[in-house]
């Protein structure tokens, strides 16, 4: 039997590549709540079947989108010190719900939540891992670090919330306490 050999890249990686470009396009231009497979295919250039059969749902496909765009733009910090690590995590998540489409994401978090299919939760099952890890070299330099629930808790809570309600508060002086109480908790 000859064993197949997959090449890295390839059609898949274009596929891929040209749709996680053409949501990012779509959401970029202003209506994220409206994107559709059909706009996604046609703007990427591939069958709809294609995105359907990969992503299952524009909310799956979103969160992939956002997982890969989180991993460039908003690595996990590491600057050597818990309360440090924390107060970059949230000026980046403080950044990033309040980009253009940084409400989709969070549209496509609540809908991929309920349609219970466990595989398209992945990507928050792998940032919640990546917080976690930064919360365990904290405890390993023998600092007390809250537990993740914490984390969501006290510095993602609010954050989403004043963004969701409109009220504002994300600058560094009001994300300061939000940090502080999830120390606390410690």
């Amino acid at each position: 039997m000859v064993e197949v050999q997959r090449r890295p890249g390839g059609r898949s990686a274009r596929v891929v590549a040209a749709v996680h470009a053409a949501v990012n396009e779509l959401v970029a231009d202003g209506n994220p709540n409206g994107v559709t497979v059909s706009e996604i295919a046609e703007r990427a250039g591939v069958n709809p079947t294609s995105i359907y059969r990969r992503w299952g749902t524009v909310e799956a496909l979103i969160l992939d989108v956002e997982e890969a765009r989180v991993e460039v733009v908003s690595p996990i910090p590491d600057t050597g010190s818990l309360r440090s690590d924390l107060l970059a995590y949230a000026r980046q998540a403080a950044r990033e719900i309040a980009r253009p489409g940084g409400m989709a994401f969070l549209r496509a978090v609540l809908a991929v939540r309920q349609d219970g299919d466990p595989r398209h939760s992945e990507p928050l099952r792998k940032r919640a891992g990546q917080l976690q890890a930064m919360l365990d070299r904290a405890g390993d330099r023998g600092e007390a670090a809250p537990h993740l629930t914490d984390v969501l808790d006290c510095i993602l809570a609010p954050i989403y919330l004043r963004t969701i309600f409109g009220v504002g508060g994300l600058d560094e002086e009001d994300l300061v306490p939000f940090v502080d109480r999830a120390l606390a908790a410690a």
